[in-house]
């Protein structure tokens, strides 16, 4: 509630992304301007007045050159809608348009002019990557939507004031031009038609899951901001929040898709994947919130965890933000490696085995093999097929290891070759004892079948009793470890990991909640969910198409980085970034190569000198090896700026330009990227090519994660990339 003379103020979605481009002083004064006229919107200061000919749009005073555009929605409540210099708002004042959705009931702001000129500007289309046939483009004299009837539009829900400017467009450039300025409706409507939807599948997936419970009264501004579909902030903190970082509007502006996955009752386990900047970490985000809202109080029933340590404290940072104390105390969130390792601790408490990772596991085996004098397997492929496959798969035992498929592996091998790595296999865990040592995956297998123990120990408790069988006590108190568990970048979890967390919760409705993108898949991780007991298939499987972070030039460029080959989805079927696409504008990558390593330096020092704006520059330089990036930091060091790289805990300092191999760059994102050392015999890596003959389906699966790394490093920046190189380029680059 406000008392006399305070207001509250909000911000319409969209309206911030035309304030993230105005000069830094300009948003200060903006944030300054927020707090005075939350305070008293009639202060002589602000000079708050109706525009003429508008009976609730208003202008107030942010300072000497620029004002506010504010929708009166009743009593004191405002929704700053637009920021223009002072020469840009008092003439042509039909071109702001707002109205209440007939469909959604939601509020809606239109800039006609802005709209029109972002339509008819110029855009050069995005450079190639790799080589492609350019996409056909509609004949130019055929509108987009001439095969829709106005009606039709209008019951999608696209505002009313654009369709005449909508049967004028006839390119993609024209319409990414619209999208960027229209409602976030319409702008998901006309995308969803354009990229091959029919009018009947965008009225279901798009339009009829915002669509309004009640009659739509179109003066009744105070009830549509209260509606879902009126994309604004709830609070003046979260006001500041947006303009103070636009990386933070993710805990605003939850885009009404993303909201109806995060609501959705599901009956067993689902999935969402989408490529980058598509949401995912943000709708399993709140999904973590919408679940704790809904259960009792008490313990930490939810578990959120994903691959590694800095993306766990990435997602415990935000879900803070997002919930608060409240809702954070009621989740465990930590890395999957970090559980497996904790469930063997309490079952195992004087355990004092040291843990390894995988490169010193295949060293370990490196060792093994020239000591037995063996040359007809690679330390690996052995570390592999017992990792993903004898511990992942197969149970552990030979017998299940002689039945067990191998979907993803590779080469294929016969019942003599398993009995022979059988027989490695058995010696290698032997001297893993003898060293008093354990690798990850290793934890991962035995967490799994404690895990699976007490599940069955739980059944049978249960089953038990209604024969008037009594266990001990200890069983009888023994509880699911969580109601529901959400998993972030799910494409990197490994079998092991999956048939532990199968185990940790029931199933039931809403177990089992994953999101991810097989796009970028780090490791060699390969399963099939529903061998596991995971069934996501069908109406449990959604896939997030709309990028928020990256631009459309950039998205063009990385996607065709990762060449034609298919890619699996986790569950034998082939995954796909059909459609995915950005409505974001912003320059086109550069390429760039060098004769020598120093000279790529050379060039990196100067493009970041001039990059840096401010003392806390988004810049980001991702290379392919860990040599590289102590060299790269001290170039830059030599050229005055400051630098850190990014250690297995995320960046080593803030407000420098961070350094890191590609593989580091998973969760993080910058307004400029410079991906680094794309050369070939560096990306992908020479050795690989010792496959290409011997084993040529391990040699696509190991191209196909370098691919990967490729694309995630360069679908980090948000503004700008470049792509260096020395020597000659990375074959991946294709014809530039």
């Amino acid at each position: 509630m406000t008392t006399q003379g305070e207001a509250t103020l909000r911000l319409l979605d969209k309206a911030d992304k035309e304030i993230q481009k105005l000069p830094r002083v300009v948003k200060g004064a903006i944030y300054e301007f927020q707090h005075h006229f939350r305070k008293n919107p009639d202060a002589r200061g602000l000079r708050l007045k109706p525009l003429q000919g508008h009976t609730r749009l208003h202008s107030a005073r942010i300072n000497a050159e620029y004002r506010a555009l504010l929708l009166h929605a009743g009593d004191r409540d405002y929704i700053l809608v637009a920021v223009r210099h002072r020469k840009d708002v008092y003439d042509n004042l039909d071109r702001y348009q707002y109205k209440i959705n007939d469909v959604t009931g939601a509020i809606e702001f239109v800039d006609l002019v802005s709209v029109e000129e972002n339509v008819s500007t110029p855009r050069a289309a995005p450079p190639p990557v790799a080589k492609e046939p350019a996409p056909p483009e509609p004949a130019p004299t055929r509108p987009l939507f001439a095969g829709l009837t106005d009606d039709q539009l209008l019951q999608l829900g696209v505002a009313a004031v654009l369709l005449p400017l909508i049967r004028k467009i006839t390119t993609e450039e024209e319409l990414l031009g619209l999208t960027e300025l229209a409602p976030a409706l319409t702008e998901e409507v006309l995308l969803e038609l354009y990229f091959g939807k029919t009018f009947d599948e965008v009225l279901d997936k798009i339009t009829a899951p915002v669509q309004a419970e009640d009659d739509v009264d179109t003066e009744d501004y105070a009830t549509a901001l209260s509606r879902p579909a009126t994309r604004v902030t709830t609070s003046d903190t979260e006001l500041q929040a947006v303009l103070e970082d636009d990386f933070g509007r993710w805990k605003v502006f939850l885009h009404p898709g993303q909201r109806k996955l995060v609501e959705r009752d599901n009956k067993g386990s689902a999935r969402v994947s989408g490529g980058p900047g598509t949401g995912k970490t943000i709708v399993a985000l709140h999904r973590v919130k919408h679940l704790t809202d809904r259960l009792p109080p008490g313990g930490k029933p939810v578990l959120l965890t994903t691959y590694n340590k800095n993306l766990a404290a990435d997602l415990r940072k935000r879900l803070l933000e997002l919930g608060g104390p409240e809702t954070v105390s009621r989740v465990e969130i930590v890395n999957i490696d970090k559980l497996a390792a904790d469930v063997v601790a309490r079952a195992e408490p004087g355990g004092k085995r040291r843990w390894i990772d995988d490169a010193k596991a295949v060293q370990e085996w490196r060792a093994l093999l020239l000591e037995l004098g063996e040359t007809g397997w690679d330390p690996e492929f052995l570390h592999a097929e017992w990792t993903h496959v004898i511990l992942g798969m197969a149970g552990n035992s030979r017998a299940d290891y002689f039945r067990t498929r191998r979907p993803g592996r590779g080469r294929s091998i016969g019942r003599a070759q398993r009995a022979e790595i059988w027989r490695l296999v058995e010696k290698f865990r032997l001297r893993l004892d003898e060293k008093n040592l354990w690798t990850y995956r290793q934890v991962a297998e035995h967490a799994a079948r404690l895990e699976q123990e007490r599940a069955e120990k739980m059944r049978r408790h249960r089953e038990g009793a209604l024969n008037v069988h009594r266990e001990d006590a200890s069983v009888a108190r023994m509880r699911p470890r969580y109601s529901h568990i959400v998993v972030d970048e799910a494409q990197d979890l490994a079998a092991a990991h999956w048939k532990m967390l199968r185990a940790m919760v029931p199933e039931g409705p809403d177990d089992i909640f994953l999101v991810g993108d097989v796009h970028q898949r780090l490791y060699d991780n390969y399963v099939s969910l529903s061998v596991l007991g995971i069934n996501i298939r069908g109406r449990r499987s959604s896939r997030l198409t709309l990028s928020y972070r990256t631009t459309h030039e950039i998205l063009g460029s990385a996607v065709r980085l990762l060449g034609e080959e298919p890619w699996d989805d986790l569950d034998g079927e082939t995954g796909e970034l059909t459609g995915y696409r950005s409505v974001l504008r912003g320059s086109r990558p550069v390429l760039h190569g060098a004769a020598t390593w120093e000279d790529e330096q050379d060039y990196i020092a100067a493009r970041v000198s001039d990059l840096i704006d401010g003392p806390s520059p988004s810049i980001a330089i991702s290379v392919p090896e860990r040599a590289m990036v102590a060299e790269v930091e001290a170039r830059l060091a030599r050229a005055g700026i400051a630098a850190a790289s990014i250690g297995p805990d995320g960046p080593r300092a803030d407000d420098v330009v961070h350094v890191g191999t590609m593989h580091r760059f998973k969760g993080l994102e910058y307004q400029h990227v410079i991906v680094a050392g794309v050369s070939d015999g560096l990306v992908p890596q020479a050795y690989l090519r010792r496959w290409e003959q011997s084993d040529p389906a391990r040699y696509r699966r190991e191209l196909q994660r370098a691919r990967s790394l490729l694309f995630v490093a360069a679908t980090r920046a948000r503004d700008t990339l470049h792509v260096t190189w020395h020597g000659d380029p990375s074959p991946f680059l294709g014809d530039r």
